[in-house]
Protein backbone atom coordinates (compact mmCIF):
# COMPACT_ATOMS: atom_id res chain seq x y z
CA UNK A 1 0.00 0.00 0.00
CA UNK A 2 1.39 3.56 -0.83
CA UNK A 3 1.63 5.90 1.36
CA UNK A 4 -1.13 7.98 -0.18
CA UNK A 5 -3.42 5.34 0.73
CA UNK A 6 -1.96 4.82 4.13
CA UNK A 7 -2.91 9.14 4.46
CA UNK A 8 -6.88 8.26 2.67
CA UNK A 9 -7.51 5.19 4.77
CA UNK A 10 -5.96 7.29 8.09
CA UNK A 11 -7.20 10.83 7.90
CA UNK A 12 -10.49 12.59 8.70
CA UNK A 13 -10.67 14.42 5.18
CA UNK A 14 -13.56 17.07 4.20
CA UNK A 15 -12.98 17.55 0.20
CA UNK A 16 -12.82 21.21 -0.83
CA UNK A 17 -13.39 20.76 -4.32
CA UNK A 18 -11.77 17.86 -4.80
CA UNK A 19 -8.95 18.75 -2.71
CA UNK A 20 -8.55 17.04 0.86
CA UNK A 21 -8.06 18.67 3.68
CA UNK A 22 -7.48 16.97 6.82
CA UNK A 23 -10.15 17.57 9.61
CA UNK A 24 -7.76 16.85 12.24
CA UNK A 25 -6.40 19.06 14.96
CA UNK A 26 -3.58 19.98 15.99
CA UNK A 27 -2.51 16.97 18.46
CA UNK A 28 -3.52 14.36 15.77
CA UNK A 29 -1.41 16.09 13.39
CA UNK A 30 2.08 15.67 14.80
CA UNK A 31 1.14 12.12 16.13
CA UNK A 32 0.22 11.59 12.08
CA UNK A 33 3.46 12.81 11.23
CA UNK A 34 5.52 11.12 13.96
CA UNK A 35 4.15 7.45 12.93
CA UNK A 36 5.23 9.10 9.53
CA UNK A 37 8.61 9.58 10.24
CA UNK A 38 8.40 6.05 12.05
CA UNK A 39 7.41 4.42 9.23
CA UNK A 40 10.53 6.02 7.35
CA UNK A 41 7.87 6.69 4.20
CA UNK A 42 7.45 9.87 2.32
CA UNK A 43 4.95 12.03 2.72
CA UNK A 44 4.33 15.20 1.36
CA UNK A 45 2.40 17.84 3.79
CA UNK A 46 0.94 21.08 2.01
CA UNK A 47 -0.26 23.96 4.32
CA UNK A 48 -2.94 24.95 2.27
CA UNK A 49 -4.71 27.95 1.90
CA UNK A 50 -7.87 29.36 -0.43
CA UNK A 51 -5.28 30.51 -2.53
CA UNK A 52 -3.76 27.77 -3.05
CA UNK A 53 -7.32 26.17 -3.57
CA UNK A 54 -7.82 28.75 -6.36
CA UNK A 55 -4.76 27.70 -7.97
CA UNK A 56 -6.10 24.21 -7.99
CA UNK A 57 -8.91 25.31 -9.31
CA UNK A 58 -7.29 27.13 -12.78
CA UNK A 59 -4.61 24.70 -12.62
CA UNK A 60 -5.15 21.04 -13.54
CA UNK A 61 -1.58 19.78 -13.24
CA UNK A 62 -1.89 21.99 -9.56
CA UNK A 63 -4.93 20.15 -8.65
CA UNK A 64 -3.89 16.71 -9.31
CA UNK A 65 -0.55 17.31 -7.58
CA UNK A 66 -2.90 18.50 -4.47
CA UNK A 67 -4.63 15.41 -4.74
CA UNK A 68 -1.55 13.03 -4.71
CA UNK A 69 -0.26 14.36 -1.83
CA UNK A 70 -0.43 12.88 1.97
CA UNK A 71 -2.00 15.68 4.00
CA UNK A 72 -2.97 19.01 3.40
CA UNK A 73 -3.58 20.79 6.57
CA UNK A 74 -6.22 23.87 6.46
CA UNK A 75 -3.20 26.32 7.26
CA UNK A 76 -5.41 29.24 5.85
CA UNK A 77 -8.52 30.55 7.81
CA UNK A 78 -11.05 30.86 4.75
CA UNK A 79 -10.26 27.21 4.63
CA UNK A 80 -11.58 26.46 8.02
CA UNK A 81 -14.74 28.56 7.28
CA UNK A 82 -15.23 27.06 4.03
CA UNK A 83 -15.48 23.73 5.60
CA UNK A 84 -17.57 24.51 8.09
CA UNK A 85 -20.11 26.27 5.94
CA UNK A 86 -20.27 23.25 3.95
CA UNK A 87 -21.41 21.44 6.96
CA UNK A 88 -17.86 19.22 7.06
CA UNK A 89 -15.84 21.04 9.34
CA UNK A 90 -12.29 20.72 10.46
CA UNK A 91 -11.40 20.28 14.24
CA UNK A 92 -9.45 23.48 13.56
CA UNK A 93 -6.89 25.82 11.83
CA UNK A 94 -3.58 24.01 11.85
CA UNK A 95 -0.59 27.02 10.94
CA UNK A 96 2.50 26.07 9.16
CA UNK A 97 4.45 27.73 11.29
CA UNK A 98 2.55 26.31 14.90
CA UNK A 99 2.54 23.01 13.34
CA UNK A 100 7.05 23.62 12.56
CA UNK A 101 7.08 24.50 16.50
CA UNK A 102 4.81 21.24 17.60
CA UNK A 103 6.95 19.22 15.34
CA UNK A 104 10.16 20.82 17.26
CA UNK A 105 9.12 19.96 20.35
CA UNK A 106 8.01 16.50 19.38
CA UNK A 107 11.06 15.39 17.94
CA UNK A 108 13.90 16.66 20.76
CA UNK A 109 13.31 13.67 22.82
CA UNK A 110 13.60 11.73 19.73
CA UNK A 111 16.66 13.55 18.50
CA UNK A 112 14.72 13.72 14.74
CA UNK A 113 17.05 15.67 12.25
CA UNK A 114 15.83 18.43 10.23
CA UNK A 115 16.66 20.32 7.16
CA UNK A 116 15.78 23.80 5.75
CA UNK A 117 15.40 24.53 2.07
CA UNK A 118 14.42 28.47 0.81
CA UNK A 119 14.14 31.47 0.89
CA UNK A 120 17.38 33.96 0.52
CA UNK A 121 20.80 32.87 2.51
CA UNK A 122 21.00 35.05 5.05
CA UNK A 123 17.16 34.08 5.60
CA UNK A 124 17.74 30.36 6.24
CA UNK A 125 20.44 30.52 8.26
CA UNK A 126 19.17 32.81 10.13
CA UNK A 127 15.81 30.73 10.44
CA UNK A 128 18.41 27.65 10.95
CA UNK A 129 20.00 29.30 13.80
CA UNK A 130 16.51 30.41 15.37
CA UNK A 131 15.31 26.15 15.22
CA UNK A 132 18.79 25.24 16.73
CA UNK A 133 18.14 27.67 19.71
CA UNK A 134 14.98 27.08 20.52
CA UNK A 135 14.91 23.75 20.07
CA UNK A 136 18.75 22.43 21.24
CA UNK A 137 18.02 18.48 21.08
CA UNK A 138 17.03 18.90 17.40
CA UNK A 139 19.97 17.78 15.12
CA UNK A 140 19.80 20.92 12.10
CA UNK A 141 21.84 18.44 10.01
CA UNK A 142 21.66 21.34 7.06
CA UNK A 143 20.15 24.16 5.41
CA UNK A 144 20.32 25.73 1.85
CA UNK A 145 18.90 29.05 0.02
CA UNK A 146 15.98 28.45 -2.58
CA UNK A 147 18.09 30.07 -5.08
CA UNK A 148 18.76 27.36 -7.77
CA UNK A 149 17.09 26.26 -10.89
CA UNK A 150 16.50 22.54 -12.66
CA UNK A 151 20.05 22.15 -13.58
CA UNK A 152 20.80 22.32 -10.32
CA UNK A 153 17.55 20.04 -8.59
CA UNK A 154 19.45 16.75 -9.07
CA UNK A 155 22.90 18.44 -6.78
CA UNK A 156 20.19 19.37 -4.03
CA UNK A 157 18.24 16.53 -3.99
CA UNK A 158 21.24 13.50 -3.58
CA UNK A 159 23.22 16.17 -0.67
CA UNK A 160 19.86 16.17 1.51
CA UNK A 161 19.21 12.34 1.11
CA UNK A 162 23.01 11.80 2.22
CA UNK A 163 21.82 13.28 5.39
CA UNK A 164 19.05 11.54 6.21
CA UNK A 165 16.98 14.16 7.46
CA UNK A 166 13.37 13.15 9.08
CA UNK A 167 12.33 16.52 8.27
CA UNK A 168 12.53 18.72 5.51
CA UNK A 169 11.29 22.14 5.30
CA UNK A 170 10.87 23.99 1.85
CA UNK A 171 10.05 27.59 1.54
CA UNK A 172 10.06 28.51 -2.19
CA UNK A 173 7.89 30.41 -4.41
CA UNK A 174 4.00 29.66 -4.41
CA UNK A 175 4.10 28.07 -7.99
CA UNK A 176 7.61 25.98 -7.30
CA UNK A 177 7.53 24.62 -3.81
CA UNK A 178 4.55 22.12 -3.94
CA UNK A 179 5.50 20.80 -7.31
CA UNK A 180 9.00 20.51 -6.73
CA UNK A 181 8.47 18.84 -3.28
CA UNK A 182 5.91 16.46 -5.15
CA UNK A 183 8.54 16.04 -8.21
CA UNK A 184 11.36 14.50 -5.87
CA UNK A 185 9.78 13.56 -2.76
CA UNK A 186 10.61 9.47 -3.60
CA UNK A 187 14.54 10.57 -4.31
CA UNK A 188 14.39 12.59 -1.32
CA UNK A 189 13.13 9.62 0.55
CA UNK A 190 12.56 11.87 3.80
CA UNK A 191 9.61 10.73 6.31
CA UNK A 192 8.10 14.62 6.31
CA UNK A 193 8.72 17.18 3.44
CA UNK A 194 6.85 20.30 4.69
CA UNK A 195 6.12 22.82 2.17
CA UNK A 196 6.41 26.06 4.87
CA UNK A 197 5.81 29.59 2.48
CA UNK A 198 7.31 32.28 4.41
CA UNK A 199 7.74 30.78 7.57
CA UNK A 200 11.43 30.52 7.63
CA UNK A 201 11.04 34.70 6.92
CA UNK A 202 8.91 34.89 10.61
CA UNK A 203 11.37 32.33 12.52
CA UNK A 204 14.47 34.63 11.29
CA UNK A 205 12.82 37.50 12.36
CA UNK A 206 12.39 39.06 8.90
CA UNK A 207 8.71 39.31 9.45
CA UNK A 208 6.62 39.60 12.44
CA UNK A 209 3.97 36.97 13.32
CA UNK A 210 0.29 38.52 13.57
CA UNK A 211 -0.70 39.65 17.02
CA UNK A 212 -3.45 37.25 18.82
CA UNK A 213 -6.21 39.58 18.30
CA UNK A 214 -5.38 39.37 15.00
CA UNK A 215 -5.47 35.44 15.05
CA UNK A 216 -8.28 35.90 16.64
CA UNK A 217 -10.13 37.45 14.75
CA UNK A 218 -9.04 34.98 11.60
CA UNK A 219 -6.77 38.38 10.34
CA UNK A 220 -3.73 37.15 9.82
CA UNK A 221 -3.59 37.24 5.97
CA UNK A 222 -4.45 41.02 6.68
CA UNK A 223 -1.30 41.97 8.76
CA UNK A 224 0.59 40.10 6.55
CA UNK A 225 -1.02 41.82 3.94
CA UNK A 226 0.48 45.28 5.89
CA UNK A 227 3.68 43.87 6.48
CA UNK A 228 3.91 42.92 2.15
CA UNK A 229 1.80 45.13 0.13
CA UNK A 230 3.24 43.36 -2.77
CA UNK A 231 0.85 40.52 -1.74
CA UNK A 232 -2.22 42.69 -2.98
CA UNK A 233 -2.69 41.05 -5.94
CA UNK A 234 -2.48 37.20 -4.89
CA UNK A 235 -4.73 38.42 -1.60
CA UNK A 236 -7.79 39.34 -4.36
CA UNK A 237 -8.16 35.19 -4.37
CA UNK A 238 -9.90 35.02 -0.79
CA UNK A 239 -12.64 37.28 -1.62
CA UNK A 240 -12.60 35.64 -4.91
CA UNK A 241 -13.03 31.97 -3.15
CA UNK A 242 -15.26 32.91 0.03
CA UNK A 243 -17.71 34.66 -3.08
CA UNK A 244 -17.30 31.31 -4.88
CA UNK A 245 -17.89 29.03 -1.78
CA UNK A 246 -21.28 30.99 -0.88
CA UNK A 247 -22.42 30.45 -4.70
CA UNK A 248 -21.24 26.86 -4.86
CA UNK A 249 -22.62 25.62 -1.13
CA UNK A 250 -24.20 22.49 -2.80
CA UNK A 251 -21.36 21.63 -4.76
CA UNK A 252 -18.58 22.44 -3.17
CA UNK A 253 -18.10 18.72 -1.57
CA UNK A 254 -19.49 17.21 -4.79
CA UNK A 255 -16.40 17.52 -7.42
CA UNK A 256 -16.10 14.08 -8.69
CA UNK A 257 -12.73 12.97 -7.18
CA UNK A 258 -11.45 11.72 -10.42
CA UNK A 259 -11.73 14.85 -12.43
Amino acid sequence: MTANANANASVPIVRIYGVPVSKMNMKDTVTYLTGAIESRIPHQIITANPIMIMSALEDPAYMEMMRRVELIVPDGAGLVWAAGYVGQPVAERVPGIDLIHELMRAGEPRRWKVYLLGTTPDTIQAAAAKLARDYPLIDIVGFRDGYFGEAEDRQVVDSIRQLQPDILLVGRSSSTQEPWISKYKRDLDVPVIMGVGGSFDVLAGKLKRAPKIFQKLKLEWFYRLLQEPSRFGRMLALPKFAWKVIRDKENVLKTDENH
